[in-house]
């Protein structure tokens, strides 16, 4: 009897002890981590398209993702995060002028003018508070004016006779000068310059300046201080993580800017991850054929930015055919063909990505037609076209052949549907802004804003892309609506294919185990409820931490 009490105690004792080793062990299993975060879902955006409900977060990387139930019983954390909101990955500009963005909050802001006594006043009042000798700014836009008729400078030279004041078109192709900046360029009536116009009017300058005739200007505008430097990119960057932007691309910088953001990024002052895009001036060509590319979590450098035509609102856009608004008159070439060809020929040799800025469908076809040259058949080179706004229908198949990257920015269609069918004619539009037609030729397309040409959000691109329709909702049924994309396109072009088209994709764009933890959290599922343009950005977080 003893002995059957004795064995009954001992395998009382032994299964405790089962159970508590096996609840220890279970314990123990558990890889620990520095976060988890959950959500009704977490958009991946990878090719797959997958949505979970968690991720594992440890050292800025993403470890594992999968549902709430998986991730939970493989890892533990003291940073345990469950949001009401919806988990994307941190949005990427394909496409925008971040440290150009970062000047113009030191300037006038000229946007939302509604004729030249606007902008004067603008001017005056900011005049009264700076202390600088020149005015400059930008953001008029002569479209959107109610008054029409001949643009000049007169009201400018009333107002300011001495002190130079150059402010530009919103698209950057166009400005506007005084007499008193006129003067300090030497630019007279007899002034000439390639690839841009002076305009002039019954023997007089009118002040307005396109594309190359604008440096005439530039090149003599004081240059902004290192300290202005570095203070327009904390405030672009400050600006671009409210807006769930954890990536952008900047396109065209000097190699002065590019190491200087480098070395922001090193002692961790700048913590926005860029892509640059090399100007390609002679400095900016030989440095990087003796150095090659600069690839870091933060920072990759590898393409050159070169302009074949100019705008389509300045009429700089280089067109087959002439603008329908002025007759015999075609656009400019920025960069005349046989430069281009030169240019390409070397950028290959370098093995850097080729993005020219092409608006018109003569620039169009110039560059894909150069670009098959050097690129020959498919490859993986990533050489872009930058907007690709006006290309004639039979010229698409080009895309395909030589792999070319189209690169656009769907708020240029919702801002220039007013005015786009005067310039090019109704006969010509069916190939203009047609970004679901260029995405079928390659299958992924990045997206981005051209910021400051149009505003910064990344909500506004995705609303634009899929609907076809600006802040305002306009127009009912949307803008050449056959054109519009997908909403699970659209997300993709501004995470996964943004980053791809960047070369980043294997750091960024997805969150995929590997990638970097840069994610944003909204108050609604954009994909699935149309008006998200009230949609709120919960947080932009930046390897797992919240950025600001």
């Amino acid at each position: 009897m003893v002995d059957l009490k004795l064995r009954k105690k001992t395998r009382y004792i032994l299964n405790v002890l089962v159970i508590t080793l096996s609840i220890t062990s279970c314990k123990t299993d558990k890889t620990s981590v520095d976060s988890i975060i959950i959500a009704p879902k977490i958009y991946v955006c990878n090719n797959g398209y997958d949505i979970v409900e968690a991720l594992a977060i440890q050292d800025g990387k993403i470890i594992a993702v999968g549902s709430k139930r998986q991730i939970k019983s493989q890892y533990s954390t003291t940073n345990l995060t469950e949001y009401e909101g919806i988990v994307y990955p941190g949005f990427i500009d394909a496409h925008s002028h971040f440290y150009g963005y970062g000047l113009t909050l030191n300037k006038v802001d000229l946007r939302n003018t509604s004729g030249m006594e606007s902008i004067v006043q603008k001017i005056v009042t900011f005049a009264n508070d700076s202390k600088e000798i020149w005015i400059t700014g930008r953001g008029w836009d002569q479209t959107q004016w109610e008054e029409k008729g001949n643009l000049s400078n007169n009201m400018l030279n009333a107002y300011f006779p001495d002190r130079p004041i150059f402010i530009k078109r919103v698209d950057g192709h166009a400005g506007l000068a005084n007499n008193a900046a006129l003067e300090l360029a030497g630019i007279t009536t007899r002034t000439t310059v390639s690839g841009g116009e002076i305009e002039a009017m019954g023997g007089r300058l009118t002040g307005i300046l396109t594309d190359n005739a604008m440096n005439l200007i530039d090149d003599i505008i004081p240059k902004p201080s290192r300290e202005s430097t570095i203070n327009a990119l904390l405030k672009a960057q400050k600006n671009c993580f409210a807006a769930g932007l954890t990536t952008v691309t900047d396109a065209g910088l000097d190699l002065s800017t590019i190491l200087l953001i480098d070395s922001l990024q090193k002692v961790g002052d700048l913590t926005m991850r860029v892509y640059a895009m090399c100007n390609p001036n002679e400095e900016n060509l030989a440095y990087f054929e003796e150095n090659g590319p600069i690839s870091s979590d933060l920072l990759q450098v590898s393409s050159f930015k070169i302009y074949a035509d100019g705008s389509l609102g300045s009429r700089g856009a280089k067109l087959k055919e002439s603008y329908c608004d002025h007759n015999n008159y075609t656009g400019v070439w920025v960069t005349e063909p046989a430069d281009m060809d030169s240019l390409c020929s070397r950028i290959l040799v370098m093995n850097f990505q080729t993005n020219t800025h092409a608006i018109g469908d003569s620039a169009n076809k110039m560059v894909l037609d150069i670009y098959g040259k050097y690129l020959k058949t498919n490859n993986d080179r990533r050489w872009r076209i930058e907007h690709a706004q006006v290309v004639t229908p039979n010229d698409r198949e080009l895309f395909s052949k030589y792999s070319i990257i189209p690169s656009v920015q769907p708020t240029h269609a919702t801002s220039d549907m007013h005015w786009a069918d005067d310039r090019l004619c109704q006969s010509r539009m069916v190939g203009a802004y047609a970004y679901r037609s260029l995405l079928e030729l390659n299958g992924w397309m990045p997206l981005g804003t051209d910021f400051p040409v149009e505003e910064i959000y990344p909500l506004n691109t995705f609303f634009a892309a899929v609907y076809r329709q600006n802040n305002k909702y306009q127009p009912v049924g949307g803008f050449l609506l056959e054109e519009s994309l997908r909403s699970k396109d659209a997300l993709l072009g501004m995470t996964l294919w943004a980053a791809k088209g960047n070369k980043m994709d294997d750091k960024i764009g997805s969150l995929e185990v590997g990638k970097f933890a840069d994610y944003v959290v909204l108050d609604k599922d954009i994909t699935t409820e149309k008006y998200m343009l009230t949609t709120k950005i919960i947080g932009t977080y930046h390897n797992g931490k919240k950025a600001d």
